[in-house]
């Protein structure tokens, strides 16, 4: 008997592989090719040149914005995006300066070969940080937010005996729901006075069980520029937790993935300084916040820190200016220092000038002189990252140097979504080892 085959629908077509983007790209070129192409002499000898030249140069502002004014990115926008960013630019301009020799149906159609160069452009960039995977990734009115987290009863511990593992005592109930559960929650800067945006949590399908175990949890961030969000969605959070608890009889850690930049593309450095008092939010504000409303485990062996490029950077700030908080971190595609883009800009901006006071809380400096025999951590960087991988190496040799049991990952990739994702999914079993989940 033969079975169905289930279709994808539109929301599941790749942006990174296969017909679409291909598709895009012949559509895309063949649309530049036509708005570069005219027959009029005058075009050739002054309206191409002209448009090839502010071309050119708002491209050029564009990155002087965005690197020098506006900075989203601490080390600079990459060369390759600035380059698809001037194609759009280009493809815009050719649009403009078109329409006036064009009669209705030219415009119309100079109009719809602006939006194809622009997309296939605009794809390409998505395609180097993997940012969307799918059409249902893309921002717009489809994307609805989970459901408010609902503060529940409290019900029955599991108890598990000294020198066993969750896992060795756990016996799945029968009407364990198959997958968990998302839920966002706005987790308050009590002690921080950090307005942060809601986090998202995930439950795993143990957390449903009327004898509740007590389980781990991992606190995840985001990059900068980025929110909770990016997770859920390029990320692919829930199928990389959905697929560990459906291995392990529906346990796993509970995930909350945190704001620690407060808005988009702010660049807190995730410390206590003049910009905003990170540090203490994710050090005191959220963990006590999860462990008043949720029933979790207690003590720094089942809290893991865990986060990406700004948020790897952060991750291992927690894990040392934090140990007691943090037993174990996941630092991928991390830098070598919290940055506002030069050492001297960050030192003046955050701290007035005070070198002393950054390096109280800048973790290669506080790991030269103290040792964190008693934390264990992952530094996780892309085969391809020619920026933060050499950095993670620098980094992981001074975790070594301060007794971290750490080890070091490469991922195929450079730095983008695939590393992270893929990061996360590889690194969680040895998460549930280091909180006591697994043996």
């Amino acid at each position: 008997m033969s079975q169905a085959v289930q279709l994808a629908g539109p929301g599941d077509w790749s942006l990174l592989s296969g017909w679409l983007p291909t598709l895009l790209a012949v559509l895309g070129l063949a649309s530049l090719v036509w708005l570069l192409v005219a027959r009029r002499r005058s075009w050739w000898l002054r309206w191409l040149p002209i448009v090839l030249v502010l071309s050119a140069g708002l491209a050029w502002l564009v990155t002087v914005w965005v690197d020098d004014w506006w900075q989203p990115f601490p080390d600079g926008l990459p060369t390759t995006s600035a380059v698809w960013i001037g194609v759009c630019v280009l493809a815009v301009l050719l649009m403009l300066f078109r329409l006036p020799f064009l009669r209705w149906r030219g415009r119309a159609l100079a109009v719809v070969a602006c939006v194809l160069a622009v997309a296939f452009a605009g794809n390409q960039v998505n395609k180097e940080f993997q940012q969307y995977p799918t059409l249902s990734t893309l921002p717009g009115p489809w994307q609805t937010p989970p459901p408010e987290l609902a503060i529940g009863d409290k019900e029955a511990v599991l108890t598990v005996p000294a020198g066993k593992t969750l896992a060795e005592v756990w016996h799945k109930p029968a009407g364990l729901p198959d997958k968990g559960a998302l839920a966002t929650a706005k987790i308050p800067g009590t002690a921080s006075g950090f307005n942060a945006r809601d986090a998202i949590i995930w439950l795993p399908p143990a957390y449903k069980a009327k004898q509740r175990p007590l389980l781990p949890v991992v606190i995840l961030m985001p990059g900068e520029p980025g929110s909770p969000e990016d997770w859920t969605g390029a990320g692919q959070l829930e199928a990389t937790m959905n697929s560990f608890a459906a291995s392990h009889q529906g346990l796993a850690p509970i995930v909350a993935v945190v704001d620690p930049l407060g808005g988009l593309t702010n660049n807190t450095l995730c410390m206590d300084s003049q910009i905003a008092k990170v540090q203490t939010y994710l050090a005191k504000d959220v963990p006590q916040w999860i462990s008043h409303n949720l029933q979790v485990g207690t003590g720094r062996k089942a809290w893991t820190i865990a986060g990406l490029s700004f948020g790897g950077t952060c991750s291992l700030q927690l894990a040392v200016n934090a140990p007691e908080v943090y037993g174990s971190f996941l630092d991928m595609s991390g830098q070598d220092e919290p940055t506002l883009g030069s050492h001297s800009k960050t030192v003046n901006e955050a701290f007035g000038g005070n070198e002393a006071a950054f390096d109280a809380v800048n973790p290669l400096s506080v790991m030269a002189h103290k040792k964190f025999p008693d934390t264990a951590g992952v530094l996780l960087a892309g085969t391809d990252d020619g920026t933060y991988g050499p950095q993670q190496q620098k980094v992981f040799t001074a975790c070594q140097a301060a007794g971290m049991n750490v080890v070091f990952v490469h991922v195929p990739g450079g730095h983008d979504w695939n590393v992270w994702k893929t990061g996360l999914e590889r690194e969680m079993p040895w998460i549930a080892r280091q909180d006591g989940l697994t043996s």
